[in-house]
């Protein structure tokens, strides 16, 4: 049988990134894309951060706020490879990971890769895939490989999937199971436009694509080495254990029926890593926590209602009432 090779980076020459050159890297990527996507700092900072963090991105929102172009616009900016899946009921698994196909002349089956073999994968309403394919992709989420007919084969890398589903019309949808929305690092929403910047998308979008403009900037290597950096930022003890008290008065909330997971916890530092190094810093601060936290929690808690503006505001709640280190 034929294996498909991943693509691997080779990096080993590159010379170590530096907190100065990362910084450069990462703010030539940001102010690419916003050249090309409208999108709200905050929360691209939050994708950014997502993808340092070697995470993947859960987009909950209405069609036509630029989710497609953001996801586009970060693979160019990168040079990566990109697919998108468009889910529907009839989407098989082996329509995501590929399938083998029996070669006569070679006599043996040949692999056929599917659209997850790319490094940027937009996963375009994902709740309106069955829960047979929509299985399918924690394997690839949480270990960067797809089994197929017994056998193994990696994915490119980097890997980053952008998930995206529509909270409003749930007619012929599958809600995703509590075991995958916490295979997602941050789940957030774009949100409408303020004026001034829906006026801008009418101006980019009068004459031309405006991904026709978008060079790349930074490498598919570069990312990897982000990312290598990013596992070297510190965290100090007591903002580990400022970590767990969080996750720990989920678990005590009243109003919250299970609380965040220990793999919510280490999410939440990978995360908060992610964006010190989005602050050119080598160490996590209590702000990088407190500002990723709204992402990388609201998904993974089981409340009552599956409110998502309710599980921010218990969210907000506790980052407010939980104390913060000192020092």
């Amino acid at each position: 049988m034929m294996t498909f090779p991943r693509t691997v980076l080779n990096n080993a020459e590159s010379p170590a990134l530096t907190i100065p050159i990362a910084a450069r890297l990462i703010d030539q990527l940001q102010d690419n894309v916003t050249r090309v996507a409208v999108v709200e700092p905050r929360k691209l900072r939050l994708i950014l951060a997502t993808i340092l963090a070697g995470g993947h991105l859960l987009l909950e929102d209405v069609p036509g706020v630029g989710k497609t172009l953001v996801a586009k616009a970060v693979a160019r900016s990168v040079s990566a490879s990109f697919k998108r899946i468009q889910c529907t009921p009839d989407l098989l698994p082996s329509d995501i990971t590929g399938t083998s196909i029996y070669n006569q002349k070679q006599q043996e089956f040949v692999f056929i890769p599917g659209p997850l073999f790319a490094q940027f994968v937009l996963v375009d309403e994902i709740n309106r895939a069955t829960p047979r394919t929509q299985s399918s992709l924690l394997e690839s989420m949480a270990e960067q490989q797809v089994t197929v007919d017994g056998r193994r084969y990696p994915l490119d890398q980097p890997f980053f999937l952008i998930a995206t589903q529509n909270p409003v019309e749930t007619a012929g949808t599958f809600p995703l199971p509590e075991a995958q929305l916490d295979r997602f690092l941050i789940s957030l929403s774009l949100g409408y436009p303020q004026f001034a910047a829906e006026v801008t998308i009418l101006e980019r979008e009068e004459h031309q694509d405006p991904l026709d403009t978008v060079d790349a900037v930074i490498s598919p290597a570069d990312i990897l080495r982000l990312q290598e950096l990013v596992r070297k930022i510190g965290v100090v003890r007591p903002l580990k254990e400022y970590i767990i008290q969080l996750l720990t008065a989920t678990r005590n909330h009243p109003d919250i029926l299970l609380g965040v997971s220990p793999r919510g916890g280490v999410a939440l530092q990978r995360a908060a890593q992610g964006m010190a190094l989005l602050n050119h810093r080598d160490f996590v601060t209590p702000d990088d926590i407190k500002t990723v936290a709204p992402g990388v929690l609201t998904h993974r808690l089981i409340t009552h209602e599956r409110s998502s503006e309710l599980q921010h505001s218990l969210i907000g709640g506790i980052l407010s009432t939980v104390p913060v280190p000192l020092g």
